[in-house]
């Protein structure tokens, strides 16, 4: 099945603006479904900069899904859950409904290159060096118009905005982008450091005592990640701070600048907080930090986009394609709107306990002691790692709306069926039937595996769209989610 304009009509059926994490998952996702798709990238060359150092539960999932996992895994450490995960406040890992209980230690610059071979491998186009600068969408709402700022012109059927924080796409939609504007402000970089790691250690223990945003991570070879607060807020955060201005701040408030030197990048982030009002207008839709941003409390960001990626790539296709069910592209936004308006409220109330002040950090002390309950200290990881989230699916079993963790099945294991990025029945009673829509679902029939239900549809991003044993109601729900059977 295809859309209704015929190819030749378009450059492109997917233009994507962005090349980090977001973009490049996407890209990938919309290649499972043989999308042609172009990604935009505005520099010349990958960044430097390591602003997320790591993936939590959720998206490790995402990646063995997808059969990446062992690639992230060469490069990567595995740390522990729950050392300090909400608020820095450490607690014992809780039991974890998961096969990935642990955070994957990993600097951004190698997971953007590991999602952007991904995506290459599996067809889809770079172009760095490609500014975005206007776009269009036809009268007749059949496409959108791209331009850059060397002239080029590239129509596509649909285009997503995965640019950032200050999004050119979502400027040119002139989608609101309400919420705070920075209060407090981050330095950030790499550099060397001349002082003994012992007295290092020693020093930035008694430092944050008082000031948890406040550290000196040794990198090996001499070289540390070194994080301090700011003198004040700028105007412009993209231009980035200076080594005589770090030296500065680690005085003012480690009594010493610890020799640094050699700096490998600088970089600078906020406390700014702010959600796009809509995640769709037309045919371009938008992704990732272009869609919301939030302090770094957590480590949620990154993480945060690629499963927006991984949400949106399924449903994007299934509208290119067009096997789509009406309402199915607008349902990304009523999935990942809430998902991230939750991260903000929760970054919100971590840079609160954050503080030095009296009264947020009475309110710390509380939460302490509430965590030593290891509901309330499991409920706290898993929003930080996105296992708990629950999308409104409408009623029916407690497993809908909710992904499944990785169980093993006679051949094999469920996350290694849903590589395919294609929908997925697991049936317990061998008596079902996705006939009808056996080009865009797959059917198990494992009676061994390890639910408690007779039977569960699995959507491509692994979220329980049924769960039951009636095949007239898996039929409804293969129809919401898939589209009409075709004979």
């Amino acid at each position: 099945m295809s859309d209704s304009d015929s190819d030749s009509d378009f450059d492109i059926d997917v233009i994507v603006v962005g090349g980090g994490p977001t973009g490049l998952m996407l890209a990938a996702e919309l290649r499972l479904h043989d999308v042609r798709v172009v990604v935009l990238e505005r520099d010349t060359e990958p960044t430097p900069v390591v602003r997320s150092l790591g993936l939590h539960v959720r998206s490790i999932e995402v990646m063995d899904q997808r059969g990446l996992l062992e690639r992230f895994l060469e490069h990567g450490k595995k740390y522990p859950v729950g050392a300090g995960f909400f608020a820095g406040i450490t607690k014992p890992a809780p039991d974890l409904d998961t096969a990935h209980a642990y955070v994957l230690g990993i600097p951004q610059t190698l997971t953007d290159r590991l999602l952007e071979e991904h995506a290459v491998e599996a067809g889809a186009e770079i172009r760095r060096g490609c500014e975005l600068v206007g776009l269009s969408q036809s009268e007749d709402g059949t496409g959108v118009t791209a331009e850059l700022a060397d002239g080029t012109r590239l129509r596509s059927r649909h285009l997503v905005g995965c640019d950032g924080g200050r999004s050119t796409v979502r400027k040119l939609l002139g989608v609101g982008f309400p919420g705070e504007s920075a209060r407090v402000e981050t330095l950030i970089g790499e550099m060397r450091v001349d002082v003994p790691q012992e007295t290092v250690a020693t020093v930035v223990a008694e430092v944050r005592e008082t000031h948890r945003g406040f550290g000196l991570g040794p990198l090996g070879d001499g070289a540390y990640r070194v994080v301090v607060p700011a003198a004040g807020v700028t105007e412009d955060r993209s231009v980035p701070p200076t080594l005589d201005e770090v030296k500065r701040q680690l005085r003012a408030y480690a009594g010493t600048d610890f020799g640094v030197h050699s700096p490998r990048w600088l970089s600078r982030f906020s406390d700014a907080t702010r959600q796009a009002e809509r995640y769709r207008t037309g045919r371009v839709l938008l992704a990732g930090d272009a869609a919301h941003i939030h302090p770094p409390v957590g480590g949620q960001g990154l993480n945060l986009g690629i499963q927006d990626a991984f949400n949106l790539g399924w449903k994007l296709a299934a509208e290119v394609r067009g096997w789509a069910p009406a309402d199915l592209l607008d349902s990304y936004h009523a999935e990942r709107h809430p998902v991230a308006a939750d991260v903000l409220d929760n970054t919100r109330a971590q840079m609160l306990l954050l503080s030095a002040e009296p009264g947020p950090r009475s309110v710390r002390r509380l939460l302490s002691e509430l965590m030593d309950f290891e509901d309330v200290n499991r409920y706290l990881i898993e929003k930080i790692t996105a296992i708990g989230v629950h999308y409104d699916l409408g009623e029916g079993h407690e497993l809908l709306g909710r992904r499944l963790r990785d169980v093993p099945l006679k051949q094999g294991r469920l996350y290694e069926r849903l590589r395919t990025g294609r929908g997925l029945l697991l049936d317990r009673t061998g008596g079902l039937s996705t006939a009808g829509w056996s080009d865009r679902v797959d059917h198990v029939v494992d009676t061994g595996q390890e639910l408690n239900v007779p039977a569960v549809l699995l959507r491509p991003d692994g979220y329980v769209a049924w769960a039951g044993a009636e095949q007239r109601e898996l039929r409804d729900r293969l129809a919401k989610w898939f589209g009409p059977e075709v004979p």
